[in-house]
């Protein structure tokens, strides 16, 4: 039987997580430069740079990650002259930003390191980067052998950001689980397949324990075991699991009917311009529940999504019911749902759609 290698992400939790810094870093040099979202460097900066300083770390430079993880932002960093002096990449910021960064690393073999400043997804310890055109618009998925070496995940960092980024982060990780064991539904798996979809519910569960109190905590900018748990879903388990059902380059496992639904939302101006991927994949979250006939799950995750103020209806996106027919179609041409255990058709759509109006707007 041939090989295969998996390499799991690490990483340090806590409001002291940079304390580590030079005990993890060091050992792979000690010259970096740290890329990232301006807003993202800025609430970092103090931190990084005295945690730098204690750990033997110097850092070269803050560097603007470009705005937009492309091929073409890759290149501009790769000849900056700060980036090619260091040792030692840190990706400071979202997801956006990260990838970049790992882009970066990939093609120019330095170490990278994640110090993710928003719980918004889990590319700080993902082996994967995902690429966009100049324009902004989807290019592919760009997988690699590994995640970053360790992600620094400063929960007081975490705390001060945005509310609105890990409202939208929850969207999207409790979608993993329900696609996850969706899409390999009635299979034998491989081992790692079987692993990644068995921990994918920890992306669901901590979520409905915990999700709304860390919310309420984020908007306090308070550091607490709701907001801890609620982070580790998104950035850790999230990650874990994606990797772990990716690992043959293949995303049969990876996503599913609330990511079909986001793809065809995408189309309209509105949901690009004023609505979050996480956001709207939570919508779709619950489609796919009334497709899949798990209506005890739907109901508990309606309840959610009212208590949270996650989507439960095209009026939440700003869609009007006049436009489902053209969201109906185009969900039923994306790939996402190629690897559905049984079809998803024009009817089952239209009766989760309007299922979901009824109750959503109750």
């Amino acid at each position: 039987m041939k090989h295969y290698s998996i390499f799991l992400p690490s990483y340090t939790i806590g409001t002291d997580a940079y304390e580590q810094m030079g005990a993890i870093c060091r050992p792979y040099g000690t010259r970096a430069v740290v890329i990232g979202g301006t807003r993202a460097m800025e609430a970092a900066r103090e931190e990084l740079t005295a945690a730098a300083a204690k750990g033997g770390i110097r850092i070269l430079d803050f560097v603007w990650f470009g705005g937009e993880c492309s091929f073409q932002n890759v290149e501009a960093l790769e000849n900056n002259e700060k980036v090619q002096e260091a040792e030692l990449l840190f990706a400071v910021g979202g997801g956006k930003a990260t990838d970049t960064v790992k882009a970066l690393g990939e093609k120019t073999g330095k170490t990278v390191f994640a110090f993710p400043t928003i719980a918004s997804n889990c590319s700080p310890c993902t082996s994967v980067s995902i690429m966009y055109n100049e324009d902004g618009s989807f290019l592919r998925p760009w997988f690699f052998q590994k995640p970053p070496a360790h992600t620094f995940i400063h929960l007081g960092i975490i705390s001060r950001a945005p509310k609105i980024y890990m409202w939208a982060g929850i969207g999207d990780t409790y979608a993993k689980y329900f696609e996850a064991t969706v899409s390999s539904r009635g299979e034998r798996l491989s081992h790692y397949v079987g692993l990644g979809v068995t921990i994918s519910s920890m992306c669901l569960t901590p979520l409905l324990e915990y999700g709304a109190q860390a919310l309420r905590d984020n908007e306090q900018q308070k550091v607490s075991p709701a907001l801890e748990q609620t982070v580790l879903a998104i950035i850790v388990t999230t990650a874990l699991t994606s990797i772990l059902v990716t690992q043959d380059r293949i995303i049969d496992y990876n996503t599913g009917l609330a990511h079909a639904i986001y793809y065809a939302l995408t189309s309209f101006p509105q949901i690009e311009k004023d609505h979050l991927h996480g956001e709207v994949v939570g919508y779709g979250t619950l489609i796919l529940l009334l497709a899949d006939g798990q209506k005890e799950m739907f109901e508990s995750l309606l309840r959610f999504n009212r208590e949270t103020g996650l989507p439960a209806s095209l009026k939440d996106m700003g869609i009007s019911r006049e436009e489902l027919p053209k969201i109906i179609e185009k969900t039923l041409t994306m790939k996402d749902i190629d690897h559905n255990p049984y079809p998803v058709t024009k009817e089952m759509l239209e009766q989760a759609f309007e299922e979901l109006e009824r109750r959503g707007t109750e």
